[in-house]
């Protein structure tokens, strides 16, 4: 049995690799690789005996079939002690929320003082696969006593086509940009709109770069001859303008729709990781927090209604586990999937009549103070290494604080399924 302790989380260290687009400089890189290279410069940084690291933790939503647990890969690819504990956690684009979940509860039970929680994604290297006539033909063929020609009678051309890896739910109906579509339509959220966000959030995360806002949270990533050395993100538009947006034609409803490539998060590769300890092993170790995790919700929705509205659903049940409102966050990272969705959201938060009809509450989530909101950029800009997306607004988030001399945040994102995330972070 396991007792609840009275000890605050404290996140010591954050770090991510640059974001980059798929099939740029990580294509030949694998995950567990991507990944074990950022642990063990996150260790290393830290100043971390590895023989005190008793957790390990990784959010993977595409997961490679020949490494299905990465977590435990990283622990031998950074060279950590094998007693460490490691396994991998899927919750879609909220993997590293729960990755970093799971270690705080294991430190607020009493199971561990000091852990790490991460996610990686690498879209340049997707699992391939056949439809079902060909991988049961290959299934028959693998297990067959006799000629294993015969298993293939049958299969034509089009079975030898590999399946292109779809983003959608196959108890779905629609994929994510699909689903954004739908809530921008139902919404009312405008093309002109969603533009002027995605156009923001470039503004703001080349302006981050320009003033080494990510010097101490993103590191240079070197493998090697055989691999260009990688120091930034290569997603972030440092010239964006706003008219070019318009030029661009919609992807999911090429007739009447709004949600085009432009204002939509890319598929992008990297990873991203933080350092979790009990506040007095912290101490014991002479390491000074970055910030504490407060509180934090997951809620599921009916992803068939408005798939990525869960940011409206959770952002009050974490505000509520602390006695805390809106009113009382300073910053707000808000995980930009789509600007229609990061719209249909903060006009939720924003609604009464939202909040009667959804949330059972009389009064709405919260004003947004748009100088507070994604204020160094955010999943559109920066890109969206699926997993990897929680734990890098973790550590945004707290060094936004920290250089803005602010108190409290609020980390909030989307995912799949209907799912959605929250949490409340506090700085140092």
């Amino acid at each position: 049995m396991s007792h609840q302790t009275n000890e605050r989380v404290a996140v010591v260290a954050g770090l991510r690799t640059p974001f980059l687009r798929i099939a740029t400089g990580y294509s030949k890189v694998l995950a567990r690789t991507l990944s074990a290279h950022l642990v063990a410069e996150l260790v290393e940084r830290s100043n971390l005996d590895p023989r005190d690291l008793e957790l390990l933790v990784f959010g993977q939503v595409v997961q490679a079939p020949d490494a299905p647990n990465v977590a435990r890969e990283i622990v031998a690819g950074a060279d950590l002690p094998p007693a460490v504990d490691a396994y991998t956690v899927s919750r879609a684009c909220a993997s590293s929320y729960q990755s970093a979940v799971d270690v705080v509860q294991s430190i607020v039970t009493g199971h561990a003082k000091v852990g790490i929680a991460g996610g990686v994604d690498v879209m340049s290297q997707p699992p391939i696969s056949f439809n079902k006539k060909m991988t049961e033909a290959m299934v028959r063929s693998s297990y067959s006593k006799g000629s294993k020609l015969k298993a293939f009678k049958g299969i034509g051309l089009k079975d030898l086509i590999p399946q292109q890896p779809a983003i959608k739910d196959p108890s779905g109906e629609y994929t994510m940009g699909e689903a954004a579509e739908k809530m921008a339509k139902e919404n009312g959220i405008s093309r002109s709109a969603q533009d002027e966000l995605a156009h923001r959030s470039h503004v703001n995360a080349a302006q981050a770069w320009e003033q080494g806002w990510f010097d101490d949270q993103v590191m240079d990533v070197v493998l090697g001859p055989d691999y260009k050395p990688q120091s930034q993100d290569n997603l972030v538009r440092a010239d964006s303008v706003l008219e070019k947006y318009a030029r661009l034609k919609p992807v999911f409803d090429r007739k009447h729709g709004s949600v085009t490539a432009a204002n939509s998060s890319p598929l992008t590769d990297g990873a991203s990781a933080v350092l979790l300890m009990s506040e007095s092993r912290a101490k014991e170790l002479g390491m000074k927090p970055l910030g504490y995790i407060k509180s934090y919700a997951f809620v599921g929705i009916d992803p068939n209604w408005q798939m990525l509205m869960g940011p409206s659903f959770a952002t009050p049940k974490a505000l509520d586990r602390v006695g805390m409102t809106l009113a009382d966050i300073d910053l707000v990272d808000m995980h930009e999937a789509f600007a229609a969705q990061v719209l249909s959201n903060t006009q939720a938060f924003e609604s009464k009549q939202f909040a009667e009809k959804h949330l059972g509450r009389s009064t709405a989530i919260g004003e947004i103070d748009w100088d507070n909101f994604n204020v160094s950029g955010s999943s559109i800009s920066l890109g969206h290494p699926f997993a990897a997306t929680g734990t890098r607004q973790l550590t945004q988030m707290l060094y936004d604080l920290q250089r803005a001399g602010k108190q409290h945040g609020l980390i909030t994102a989307c995912a799949a399924g209907g799912l959605g995330a929250a949490m409340v972070l506090e700085a140092a």
